[in-house]
């Protein structure tokens, strides 16, 4: 008798003891649609730095005209629900603290009138949506400006009419108030809430490596969008809530400005003639999109990276019509 009938006949199992799985028919999915509110959308748009500068040609401007028409395209196919500008829409160099060449003098009403026209193009493009104009850091470079140079000026109207913006501010001179465009002042306290899980901001932190999202996420407790770094940034965090984990976001779209070393930096530099000598600086350009409930309700961004005036979202090219 061999060992394997001494084992059957103790009780040992049969051998091998590991067996085959049995057969198994895959049934057919019938998967239910999760039942969610009614999304609407929103589109976030970055530093655009408006200005200019005196070129051998003329004015040649330091915003991207190019990724600008990109994004307005890009409103005109979405139909959105709100449009935030999250700040440094003007550039402002001549009223800032740093030292300009004679290339950027006098052009101050070149970008103001620049500026005024996106406005009007906005509202033409979302008749219906809510439109709000975030101050950054560089609007906030007028009032200071009047501030040290002129302060009895400050906050100056029209005469009998105190609810008007101040004549020396950016909503005055870009005519917000006519294309009910609602502006946050106060940099950098101005927040716009696209609902109550996400909210957008200009910013005022700077961190190298690709690391600024990582700071927002250990101050913020919601989700945030942000600006004034001119990069492409995407973190998330999940921790404990009081209704269990909760992940947050923080993100950077990058900007709406040219990165070639047009906008005057810190790592900038001018040829004789004061005008900007063209590098590649470390910026992309590109703007978000939210698809959002309203409320409570969740939320989906999505970051559309644009380049030398071209964009593909959502299997359709988006493409500036100049050059």
């Amino acid at each position: 008798m061999s060992l394997a009938d001494d084992l059957r006949d103790a009780g040992a199992p049969a051998w091998p003891v590991i067996q085959p799985g049995k057969r198994y028919t895959v049934p057919t999915l019938n998967p239910q649609p999760i039942k969610h509110g009614e999304y609407q959308t929103a589109v976030i748009l970055p530093d655009m730095q408006i200005g200019y500068f005196h070129s051998a040609s003329g004015l040649e401007a330091i915003h991207d005209e190019q990724a600008i028409e990109v994004a307005l395209r890009i409103i005109k196919a979405s139909k959105p629900a709100q449009i935030v500008m999250v700040g440094d829409n003007l550039d402002l160099c001549e009223f800032g603290k740093y030292r300009y060449t004679p290339a950027f003098a006098r052009t101050t009403q070149a970008a103001i009138d620049r500026a005024t026209e996106l406005c009007a193009q906005l509202r033409k493009l979302a008749p219906q949506a809510t439109i709000t104009w975030i101050a950054g850091n560089h609007e906030e470079r007028l009032g200071n400006y009047v501030l040290d140079s002129a302060a009895a000026a400050f906050g100056l109207r029209r005469g009998k009419v105190p609810s008007e913006w101040p004549v020396m501010s950016v909503p005055y001179l870009c005519r917000l108030d006519e294309f009910e465009v609602e502006y946050l002042s106060g940099y950098p306290t101005g927040a716009h809430w696209i609902n109550e899980r996400l909210h957008v901001i200009h910013g005022d932190k700077v961190a190298s490596g690709g690391s600024t999202a990582h700071k927002y996420l250990s101050t913020q407790k919601t989700s945030v969008i942000f600006g004034h770094i001119h990069r492409r940034e995407w973190a998330e965090r999940t921790r404990d809530d009081y209704d269990g984990a909760r992940t947050i976001l923080a993100a950077s779209p990058g900007c709406l400005a040219r990165i070639d070393g047009a906008v005057p930096s810190t790592r900038g530099g001018h040829d004789l003639d004061g005008r900007p000598l063209y590098r590649s600086e470390d910026w992309q350009q590109g703007l978000a999109v939210v698809e959002y409930e309203p409320g409570d309700g969740d939320f989906v961004l999505e970051l559309v990276p644009i380049r030398n005036g071209w964009a593909r979202w959502r299997g359709v090219d988006y493409l500036a019509s100049q050059p």
